[in-house]
């Protein structure tokens, strides 16, 4: 982004307002980033264990030869799986937005991956027309201390929405999150000059699901009982990254063999 600058922190991106660098802001990602994810867990064993089987002689000669690279290979899998996933939604990302801005995409320069997506994508523009009004901007929010970059804000069939382009193997609710939090964040940052301009006022919001077998705009409930819930987890980030670390204080007494020579001489 030209007029937005961010940085990685902890895990976390924020955003720096180009009008004043000292305001930094998580993005909407990483607030969203705050709700549980047990799942993951489930998810990540699998991808071992898949992997183990796939690739049994592979894990078979690693445990012979080296048992530790063995470990280190099945542990990684998952992050192997989310890599190329992301790396297949990013470059797609890049493509969806040359065509959404009206540039004609040579499927002979596309990688065969993702050429499936590009000719969905011009499927969806042909059939919907939907009309661009403002596409890979940043919102910040004022009232509440966020920012995010959204794909698109588009007319379709005459409604104002905030699409979100997704390549994901599902449509998660998540989603509605993320959403909710650029329908109601106070102003847009072009990325041409970091000039501020005020939010549109939309209906609500929709994702353009595109898998290599198909495409769909999928509505999403994006109003304000869903961004009750983003503001919440907006709360929790600030909890996690600093609201956490003042509340257990020093023993005040202590006895037994819990009391360490520190907290002795202290007293």
């Amino acid at each position: 982004m030209a007029g937005v600058s961010t940085i990685q922190r902890s895990g976390s991106r924020f955003y720096i307002d180009p009008q004043d660098a000292h305001v930094k802001v998580p993005g909407v990602t990483s607030v969203v980033g705050m709700l549980p994810k047990d799942f993951l867990t489930f998810w990540a064993a699998k991808q071992s264990a898949e992997a183990a089987v796939t690739n049994w002689d592979i894990v078979s000669e690693l445990c012979r030869r080296d048992p530790q690279g063995a470990i280190d290979y099945l542990k990684n899998a998952h992050r192997r799986t989310s890599k190329a996933a992301a790396d297949l939604g990013s470059t797609a990302h890049d493509l969806f937005e040359r065509q959404a801005r009206g540039e004609v995409i040579k499927l002979r320069h596309v990688h065969v991956d993702v050429k499936p997506h590009v000719q969905w994508f011009d499927q969806f523009l042909q059939e919907i027309q939907p009309k661009f009004l403002h596409m890979e901007e940043t919102v910040w929010s004022d009232t509440y201390g966020y920012a995010g970059s959204f794909d698109a804000i588009a007319e379709v069939d005459g409604e104002v929405v905030v699409l979100d382009w997704k390549t994901s193997k599902s449509v998660y609710d998540s989603v509605a999150l993320q959403l909710s939090a650029y329908r109601y964040a106070d102003r847009i940052i072009r990325a041409s000059d970091g000039e501020s301009i005020p939010m549109p006022d939309l209906v609500g919001g929709a994702v353009l699901h595109v898998r290599s077998e198909g495409w769909k705009l999928v509505p999403v409930e994006c109003g304000p009982k869903v961004f009750e819930a983003f503001k919440a987890l907006r709360q929790v980030f600030d909890w996690e990254a600093e609201g956490k670390k003042k509340v257990v204080g020093r023993p005040i007494a202590a006895g037994g063999e819990m009391e360490t020579g520190t907290q002795r001489r202290a007293a």
